[in-house]
């Protein structure tokens, strides 16, 4: 779902214009960034958490000319999911059943 797809679900569900949607869903995403840029995290019950977490300074090597470089320690924004959404993307699906404790023998040539 990109971002256009998002706009309309969220119009039709909240039953208000595509431009109103668009307008909040903007809203939302920049209040968010604000957040985190200050520092802060947000948390949004059932749903989840973005957080700023720090990333240390580490060594890599540079597929192109085999040199190491020294990557510096850096912030990141994450998210942590809330167990409402855990919940609701873990759905099971039910797969046919297989016999247990039965082994296929392969054939020598």
């Amino acid at each position: 779902m990109n971002k256009s797809e998002l706009v309309k679900s969220l119009a039709e569900k909240a039953q208000i214009t595509q431009k109103d949607a668009a307008k909040s869903l903007d809203a939302i995403v920049e209040t968010i960034q604000q957040a985190l840029a200050q520092g802060d995290k947000v948390q949004i019950i059932g749903f989840g958490s973005f957080e700023v977490r720090d990333r240390k300074e580490r060594k890599v090597i540079s597929p192109a000319t085999g040199q190491e470089i020294k990557v510096p320690a850096t912030k990141v924004p994450a998210f942590k999911p809330g167990k409402s959404l855990k919940e609701a993307v873990a759905v099971e699906k039910k797969a046919p059943a297989k016999a247990a404790g039965k082994k296929t023998a392969k054939k020598k040539k």
